[in-house]
């Protein structure tokens, strides 16, 4: 989190120094198992939604305190859930299903105002049990065209807290053309990372990266 986003947020919430908190915000928020293995990951984050959404929620808030009321609040970006096979456009398996409503229940409070999804069925899968809980539609775009989907969350979701969904090698990408300067890994078998971007006007985006 940038300075200024910083101290803000915690100083403004808690009373005290941004350098005191914010390091134990971040260690709390490494959520779930550390296995790699996909199917406890998902396990993980069915039987812990609770905890999850309060640290979340806390983190959030606490990000997007420190923003001017008409600023973007936040766009939180996942890659989509485990999928039966590696043909272009898989499905989800029985994993991924579960964490598809893992990732609904963990940010059916968040405050999301817009779902977006590449063009693949595993992205829409993955985002169709929040959209639908939320009675919101499901927006699609090019999962190449990355540049195009930042300048969308620019100028179409001023004030909007975002959710996309999207690919191991195009979310970091997404963030990139959002003012994050550092690249993002997600590892092939890592489908359990979930990355909250802040905006900081005049300043480097806040990015939280957690998992549920």
């Amino acid at each position: 989190m940038s300075a200024a986003c910083r101290l803000s947020a915690s100083s403004r919430l808690t009373g005290r120094p941004a350098g005191e908190y914010i390091p134990v915000m971040l260690k709390n928020f490494w959520l779930g198992s550390k296995t790699r293995n996909p199917s406890e990951r998902a396990s993980a984050g069915r039987s812990a939604p609770g905890r999850g959404f309060r640290l979340f929620a806390v983190g959030l808030i606490l990000a997007a305190s420190a923003l001017p009321a008409a600023a973007q609040k936040a766009v939180i970006l996942v890659r989509h859930a485990e999928k039966v096979d590696s043909s272009k456009d898989a499905a989800l398996s029985e994993a991924g299903q579960a964490r598809a409503r893992a990732l609904a229940a963990l940010l059916a409070r968040a405050g999301v105002t817009a779902v977006y999804a590449s063009e693949f069925q595993r992205t829409i899968k993955t985002a169709e049990p929040l959209a639908a809980a939320l009675k919101i539609p499901v927006r699609l775009f090019p999962a190449a065209d990355a540049a195009g989907l930042a300048d969308r969350l620019r100028t179409l979701h001023s004030g909007d807290v975002v959710l996309v969904v999207g690919h191991s090698n195009t979310l970091p990408e997404v963030m990139k053309c959002l003012g994050h300067p550092v690249t993002e890994i997600i590892e092939d078998d890592d489908f359990g990372s979930l990355f909250v971007l802040v905006p900081c006007p005049g300043l480097s985006p806040s990015v939280i990266r957690i998992r549920y």
